[in-house]
Formats: structure tokens, sequence, C-alpha cells
């Protein structure tokens, strides 16, 4: 054992009695029942140890210090006359005959009970973060993290793939998201950029001579915080593969995942290879969305035909799409909820109405459909007690709306959801190109690096918004685990699927100059995948929220306020690097 202690305030047994033993820990609680007689916890990172105070001098000694302390506690082990069978320490205690205070907590009261940090409010957990990570229950997330982590290294070395970590400093590129841009000291007025991915880099080590290339790689993104991304930073399971497929890249990770879900995951069965797949248009159409869950038994179906021209005014000129549930008999409240939480996820409204055991219309916008309850019926194929949900739009607000209402009414009814199970599928075929929405112009709609379906042929003479990619994407559970993509490894490839876009040659040398030069020494082709190790790790544990498996996350506002960062710096850090700040009311009055 290292340091003073002979044994740690996990490991103690009956066994042990009679042994003179050294245990450290943090001061938990004291539950006095006389002046000369206590029962003190004692906890460290391995569990508890119950320690009894039997002299008033000894009791003493504790006078004055505060929960959270450190203490250093030398005595003899025995087998506790009362035993608590939920703790592996249960049957022993241990009677001191030194107290040793190591480290005081100089304040009398917490911001949180260390095992209630769960129920505080999420700053206050974050800002100190060193006591809600003493909770056993956060605690016990970073161990799992850990373990997982450790897991998916030994299985992608299994697969033979080699650990090569790759440059944190480098420079910006178009990656889809907000750089983070670090000055340069010795080069002023230039920047590096913090990696949104290794991607460049990656294909690089292909094009290297690198047959099968992973890391845990760390990634940089200035955007915004939701319930499944962590604002600044985050890492994932990067991985390539030379002289492959997407049918080499799937059967690696169709390898690797699933046991690791099922290893450590709240559910134990996660699915078999090969993973269900699903071409991108099938899937929205099918699901109102390219990442479905797939433990919901409901699907969506075009009604515009039978509902469109009904007299609802929200249908009229519109796409409508319904969800049909079978035996839904859930309240009006219940209801009334699943349409107000589908508006506040996609801005539009959602609509419904059933069909009762007697065969009528009822609810919802029923009175507008009593002139057609037959035609309803067929086109949609109801049967009494069928509840249908509706969304109506522009075709791709109507799906995408639709797929939010499907996910959530699956959710209130267990019949349409297999919930204790990890569902994996592959999203496939993404269109290379689509018509920006701010911009009205062509732009790539995944991933520029992709190889087209169909190579240069297609580029030439398709129809861009007709051309697919070799483009895929993981998801489990309705949550997007990864984008991945065969490459574009052909220079001339590649800058003919840059000029559809308006970049010429030109461009692409300046914007990708070391993978673009790489690929003219003889690239081979190559694939891979990048799946995020937080989401997974936050699906692993049954976690809402990504921050609750993150050792130290920033808040929704992308803020450090345990660190206090981002924070302001010294004027001479300014000027080593350079750098001159200008507020916005200044900038507004120098345009005055």
């Amino acid at each position: 054992m290292i340091q003073s202690r002979t044994h740690n305030c996990g490991e103690l047994r009956l066994s042990d009695v009679g042994k003179q033993v050294t245990i450290n820990g943090w001061y938990e609680n004291i539950r006095k029942v006389s002046k000369n007689l206590g029962f003190l916890i004692l906890r460290d990172f391995y569990g508890t140890t119950q320690v009894v105070i039997e002299t008033e001098e000894m009791m003493g000694e504790l006078d004055g210090v505060n929960k959270e302390s450190t203490l250093s506690v030398a005595g003899t082990v025995r087998e506790r006359s009362s035993k608590n069978p939920d703790l592996p320490t249960g049957e022993i205690e241990v009677v001191p005959d030194k107290i040793t205070v190591l480290g005081k907590c100089i304040y009398n009261a917490l911001p949180f009970e260390i095992g209630q940090s769960l129920e505080a409010d999420e700053n206050t957990r974050l800002k100190y973060r060193y006591l809600d990570l003493r909770n056993p229950a956060v605690k016990n997330r970073m161990v799992l993290r850990s373990r997982i982590v450790a897991e998916l290294r030994n299985r992608m070395n299994e697969q033979g793939f080699l650990e090569i970590t790759t440059p944190i400093l480098t420079c910006s590129s178009p990656e889809g998201a907000r750089d983070y841009l670090v000055p340069s000291r010795n080069h002023p007025g230039k920047f590096y950029a913090l990696p949104q991915a290794p991607q460049q880099f990656k294909q690089i080590l292909m094009a290297s001579g690198f047959d099968r290339y992973f890391q845990i790689a760390p990634c940089f993104r200035d955007e915004d915080a939701r319930a499944d991304r962590s604002p600044g930073e985050f890492y994932q399971l990067d991985m390539e593969m030379a002289f492959a497929t997407q049918e080499d890249v799937f059967s690696v990770v169709e390898e690797v995942l699933p046991p690791v879900f099922e290893k450590y995951g709240v559910y134990q069965t996660a699915s078999k290879a090969p993973f269900v797949r699903i071409p991108y248009l099938e899937a929205m159409e099918t699901y109102g969305t390219d990442k479905p869950d797939l433990r919901i038994d409901l699907t969506l179906t075009d009604a515009t035909e039978a509902l469109g021209d009904c007299g609802f005014g929200p249908f009229e000129g519109q796409t409508v799409e319904a969800v049909v549930v079978s035996g839904f008999a859930a309240t009006r409240k219940v209801i009334d909820g699943i349409c107000a939480e589908t508006e506040v996820q996609t801005a539009n409204k959602a609509y419904w109405f059933r069909l009762d055991d007697k065969g009528a219309f009822v609810g919802g916008i029923s009175k507008f459909l009593q002139e057609r309850r037959e035609q309803v019926i067929q086109a949609l194929k109801l049967k009494p007690g069928d509840f249908i949900g509706l969304a109506a739009g522009a075709k791709q607000t109507a799906l995408k709306t639709a797929g939010v209402l499907r996910k959530l009414l699956g959710a209130a009814d267990e019949k349409h959801m297999r919930k204790e199970c990890y569902e994996f599928c592959w999203i496939v075929d993404f269109p290379m190109y689509e018509i920006g929405e701010e911009s009205g112009e062509l732009e790539f709609c995944h991933n520029p690096f992709s190889m087209p379906q169909g190579g240069m042929q297609a580029l030439k003479e398709q129809d861009p918004l007709s051309i697919l990619a070799y483009q895929y994407d993981l998801v489990c559970n309705g949550v997007e685990l990864s984008s991945g993509a065969v490459r574009n490894h052909d220079p001339e490839i590649m800058i003919r699927a840059f000029e559809l876009v308006g970049l010429g040659e030109d461009d692409v040398k300046a914007k990708f100059p070391a993978m673009y030069n790489a690929f003219c020494y003889g690239a081979p082709p190559h694939a891979g995948i990048a799946p995020g190790v937080d989401r997974m790790i936050m699906l692993i544990c049954g976690e809402e929220s990504i921050r609750e498996i993150i050792p130290f996350p920033m808040n929704k506002n992308a803020m450090d306020v345990m660190m206090g960062a981002p924070a302001a710096v010294e004027q001479r850090q300014l000027d080593d690097v350079h750098i001159q700040i200008r507020m916005e009311e200044e900038k507004n009055a120098a345009g005055s």
C-alpha cells in the first residue's frame, strides 16, 4: 500500500480482525451517541470504513474538525456487533489509537452534501466539481469511462490497428464548425487552430504507408452545447483503414462496439452484426430523421392525399405526415404535453385525432375529417383504438416534425418501444451535395473528402443533387455516434468535386495543401470513421446529459466555472502574440 496506508477504506474484512492498520480518507460523517461514543465514517476512492470512537479524549480530538477534512486513522480491526450487509466492509470496524488530521476542510458548511450532489444545481456542481466527484455515484462514472476507453483500445489493437497521436496545433480548415484559434508569437498575424478532427492527418497517414490507424482523439469545436454534445472539446475513437471499402469499416465497428456496450452498459443486449442499413432518403421518409431510434416500432405515413384538402387550414397546400399508434390510451394531458414538446423541439405544431372503439373519429382535428372517414381509414390503414399524430408543412419540415412526434409517442407507450437494448444501424447513401439553406448555392451535404458513388463519371454526367456519396452514419438508440466515409483519394476526382461547389484547383491546393500533395504521390483507397467516445459512454451509462460522464465539463455556455475559463489575460501576454482587443462598443465608436 502506498504512502502511510496499510489498507484502503474498502479493503478490510473479517479475516483482518485483530490487525493493526492505518487507513486514510475523508471524514464523511459521525454519529455521536454520547460524549465518549461515536461512529465515524471514513471514505476514500475505494469505499468506506466505520471507525468507532470509544473515549472522551479521542472524541475531543475531532472537535473543530469539519466534515470532508482528510484523516489518518491508526488502530485495531475488530468484528462489528451490528453488521451492515449492504457494505463490503460492513462486518468490521476500526478502533483507533490515533487520529491525525492530514488536510483541513476550513468550511463548516458545504455547497451541497457529497452524497446528494446530483440534486444540486448544475452550475454549483460544476463550480465545486472536486466535491461533486467525491460522490461515489459520480466517481463511478469516471471509473467506468476509464475502463471503457481501455476496452476500446484493447479491441482496436486486437483488430490490428496502430495507435498514433496527431498534432493539436495545426492549421485552420473548413470542417463545418468554428475553429478555436491560437495566435503565434513567432509569426505575427498568423494563427494555429485546434483540430476539429484529425481528418487530414489520418488520411495523410494512409498515404504515408500506414495500414490501420486509430487514436482516442481530442477534438475542438467552438459550437453550442446540447444534451448529447459538449461545447469546446470532446473525444472520438478515430480510425482509418488503407485499401479499405465501406464494408471493411462496417466489419470492424460491428466487431468492436457491441461487446463493449453489452459488457458495461445499463442494458445487456446490443445489435449483432450485420447492423441494419438504411439509405438516407428512406430513413427520412420512414422515420422523419437520419438518426432513427429503432427500438420504436412506429413509422411515418404520407397522409397528404387523404388529409391535405380536408379543410383544416394548416394542412392546405402542405405535406402531411402521420404517425399511427395502435392502442395508445394516453390522457388528454399526456397528448397535449407530447404536442407541446414537439413544438419546442421543432418550432412546428403537431396535431392528432383518434379512431375510437366504435369506429368514430374523436378528439383533436376530428371534426374536419368526418365527411371523409372511410377514405382516411383506408389510406392510413386504421383500426379501432388507433391514435394518429400529424405534422404538416414543407416536406422536410413535415418529415422532421413527424420524426420528433414519432420518438415522443414511442417513448410514451411501452408497447411500441423495446427500451432495454442497444439498437445500432447504419445510415448510408447520403447525397453528395445539397442546396445550402443560407447561401442558396450548391454545397457539400456531409463531408467534402468523401468519394462520390460513380466516381468521375458521376461528377461529369449526373445532376449534382442526384449524386450519392460513400458516406455513412452510425446510429444507436436515436443518437448519432459517428459519421464516416470512403475517402476521395484521387486528386483529379477531388478537384472536380470541389469545382461543382465553386472552388477550383488553386482553392483545393490552398486549403488542403499537404493532403492534396500527398495524394499526388500515390494514395491508397482508404476509408474511416470516428465514433464519439463521450456519446458512447453516455449511452452505455444510460445518462441523458453528456456532462454527467465527462470529468471536468463546461456548462451550457461553454464556460469552465470551476477554473474561470474563458478569462481575460494580461496585456503583456497579448503583446507577446501581437493581439489587440477591440470591444464591440469601440468598434461602433470607430465606425461612427
